[in-house]
């Protein structure tokens, strides 16, 4: 992979092109500002439903200092973001994430119909 074009505004990469797979992607934000936004999201949901730390730490399993440097810093494992996720009612949205193919042209179409059958990458 590699980094073609940034984009800084307000200290932020607002928009990365990259190539990978002799394709260019471009990805409007940086895995930092991803991070921030599912942990506060994470929060706003916690909170609305009136759930302490404490109170999601024990319906998860996931200690409740990893919640608050989540909350704080934007860093956890997936399996922890997922049991909180689940702990909190999402359990559709979860299974849903990547549940489907994405395509930009007629031909990623093709190739995607034509490798669902794929066991191996290459």
């Amino acid at each position: 992979m590699h980094i073609i074009y940034n984009v800084q505004i307000d200290g932020f990469t607002i928009y990365t092109q990259y190539m990978m797979h002799n394709r260019y992607i471009f990805d409007p934000y940086p895995l930092s500002v991803t991070m921030q936004r599912l942990a506060e999201n994470l929060k706003a949901r916690r909170l609305e439903k009136r759930i302490s730390t404490k109170s999601l730490a024990e319906m998860s399993g996931v200690p409740a200092s990893s919640i608050q440097r989540f909350e704080l810093k934007h860093a956890i494992s997936l399996e922890s973001y997922v049991k909180l996720a689940k702990a909190l009612g999402y359990y559709e949205e979860i299974f849903q994430l990547l549940s489907e193919p994405k395509y930009d042209t007629m031909e990623e179409l093709l190739e995607i119909n034509k490798n669902k059958t794929r066991k191996r990458g290459v």
